[in-house]
Formats: structure tokens, C-alpha cells, sequence
């Protein structure tokens, strides 16, 4: 069991994966940095001074130790920017890898074929011509026979 579970960490996909998250982590602290610290004190100084994360929606004031009750939607268009943005880079990235990937196909279609590959077509073509000509023989014969 031990050696399925390290043939199963070591293969190249598991490997891709953990790389994936750790990238895809420090990435995620970018892009909320770049919301955080840059986009929404523009919005903020777009919409009169307002800072997005204050923005919220008081159900029930404060009452001596008891907090308010309140929707904090400030924040959630904080973090639905953030999203768009991570989504928009995510989909760049993949239509850069597709343009990549089909590059490389291209590349693939275009190389000639191979030896094997020329040898097998003139085998090909040299039975298809032997069973014709065996063919034509055999209908031949029975043609003379009256038996077509």
C-alpha cells in the first residue's frame, strides 16, 4: 500500500497540482493586494470618498455590549472584484496555453511521415493491388465458365 501511494505522489499530474495551488495561492494574495491597496481607493475617490468596506447595512444598532447587527456589502463587492480579476487572468492564461497547444499540434501534423510509416503505405498498396489483380483473375475464370 505504501509503494501505491508513492508511485501514486510521484507521478507528474499530482506533481503539476500542488504547483498549481502554491501559484495559484500567491497569486490570490497579488490580486487582493491589487483590489486592497490600488482599485478600491480609486473607486473610493470615483464615488465621493467612499471606502468600499465600510459600505454596509445596519439591521440593528448597537446597544450597550451588545454589537450591531449588519450586512457588510462593502466587502462583498470587494471580493466579487476580486474575482472578476482572477477570472479575466485565468482566462487569458488558458486561451495563451490553447494558441500554445495548437501551435504545437500544427507543428505535429506537419512532420513528414516516417520510415515505418512510407514502408507500411507501399505494403498497403501492393496488397491492395495483389487482391485486385487475384480479383479480376478469379472473376475472370468463372466468368469463362458461365458462372459470374
Amino acid at each position: 500500500m505504501l509503494q501505491e501511494l508513492k508511485k501514486f505522489a510521484v507521478k507528474g499530474n499530482i506533481i503539476d497540482l500542488a504547483i498549481g495551488v502554491i501559484i495559484g495561492g500567491a497569486f490570490g494574495k497579488i490580486v487582493s493586494s491589487l483590489v486592497d491597496d490600488i482599485i478600491t481607493p480609486l473607486l473610493g475617490i470615483i464615488l465621493g470618498q467612499i471606502d468600499l468596506t465600510s459600505l454596509k447595512w445596519v439591521i440593528k444598532p448597537a446597544v450597550g455590549d451588545v454589537a450591531e447587527l449588519s450586512l457588510t456589502y462593502g466587502q462583498f463587492i470587494q471580493s466579487v472584484i476580486d474575482f472578476v480579476i482572477i477570472a479575466v487572468c485565468i482566462f487569458f492564461a488558458m486561451k495563451a496555453l490553447l494558441v500554445f497547444k495548437k501551435k504545437e499540434e500544427e507543428k505535429e501534423q506537419e512532420a513528414p511521415p516516417s520510415k515505418e510509416e512510407v514502408l507500411l503505405t507501399e505494403i498497403r498498396d501492393l496488397l491492395k493491388q495483389l487482391n485486385e489483380s487475384k480479383r479480376d483473375e478469379y472473376i475472370i475464370d468463372k466468368g469463362e465458365k458461365g458462372e459470374v
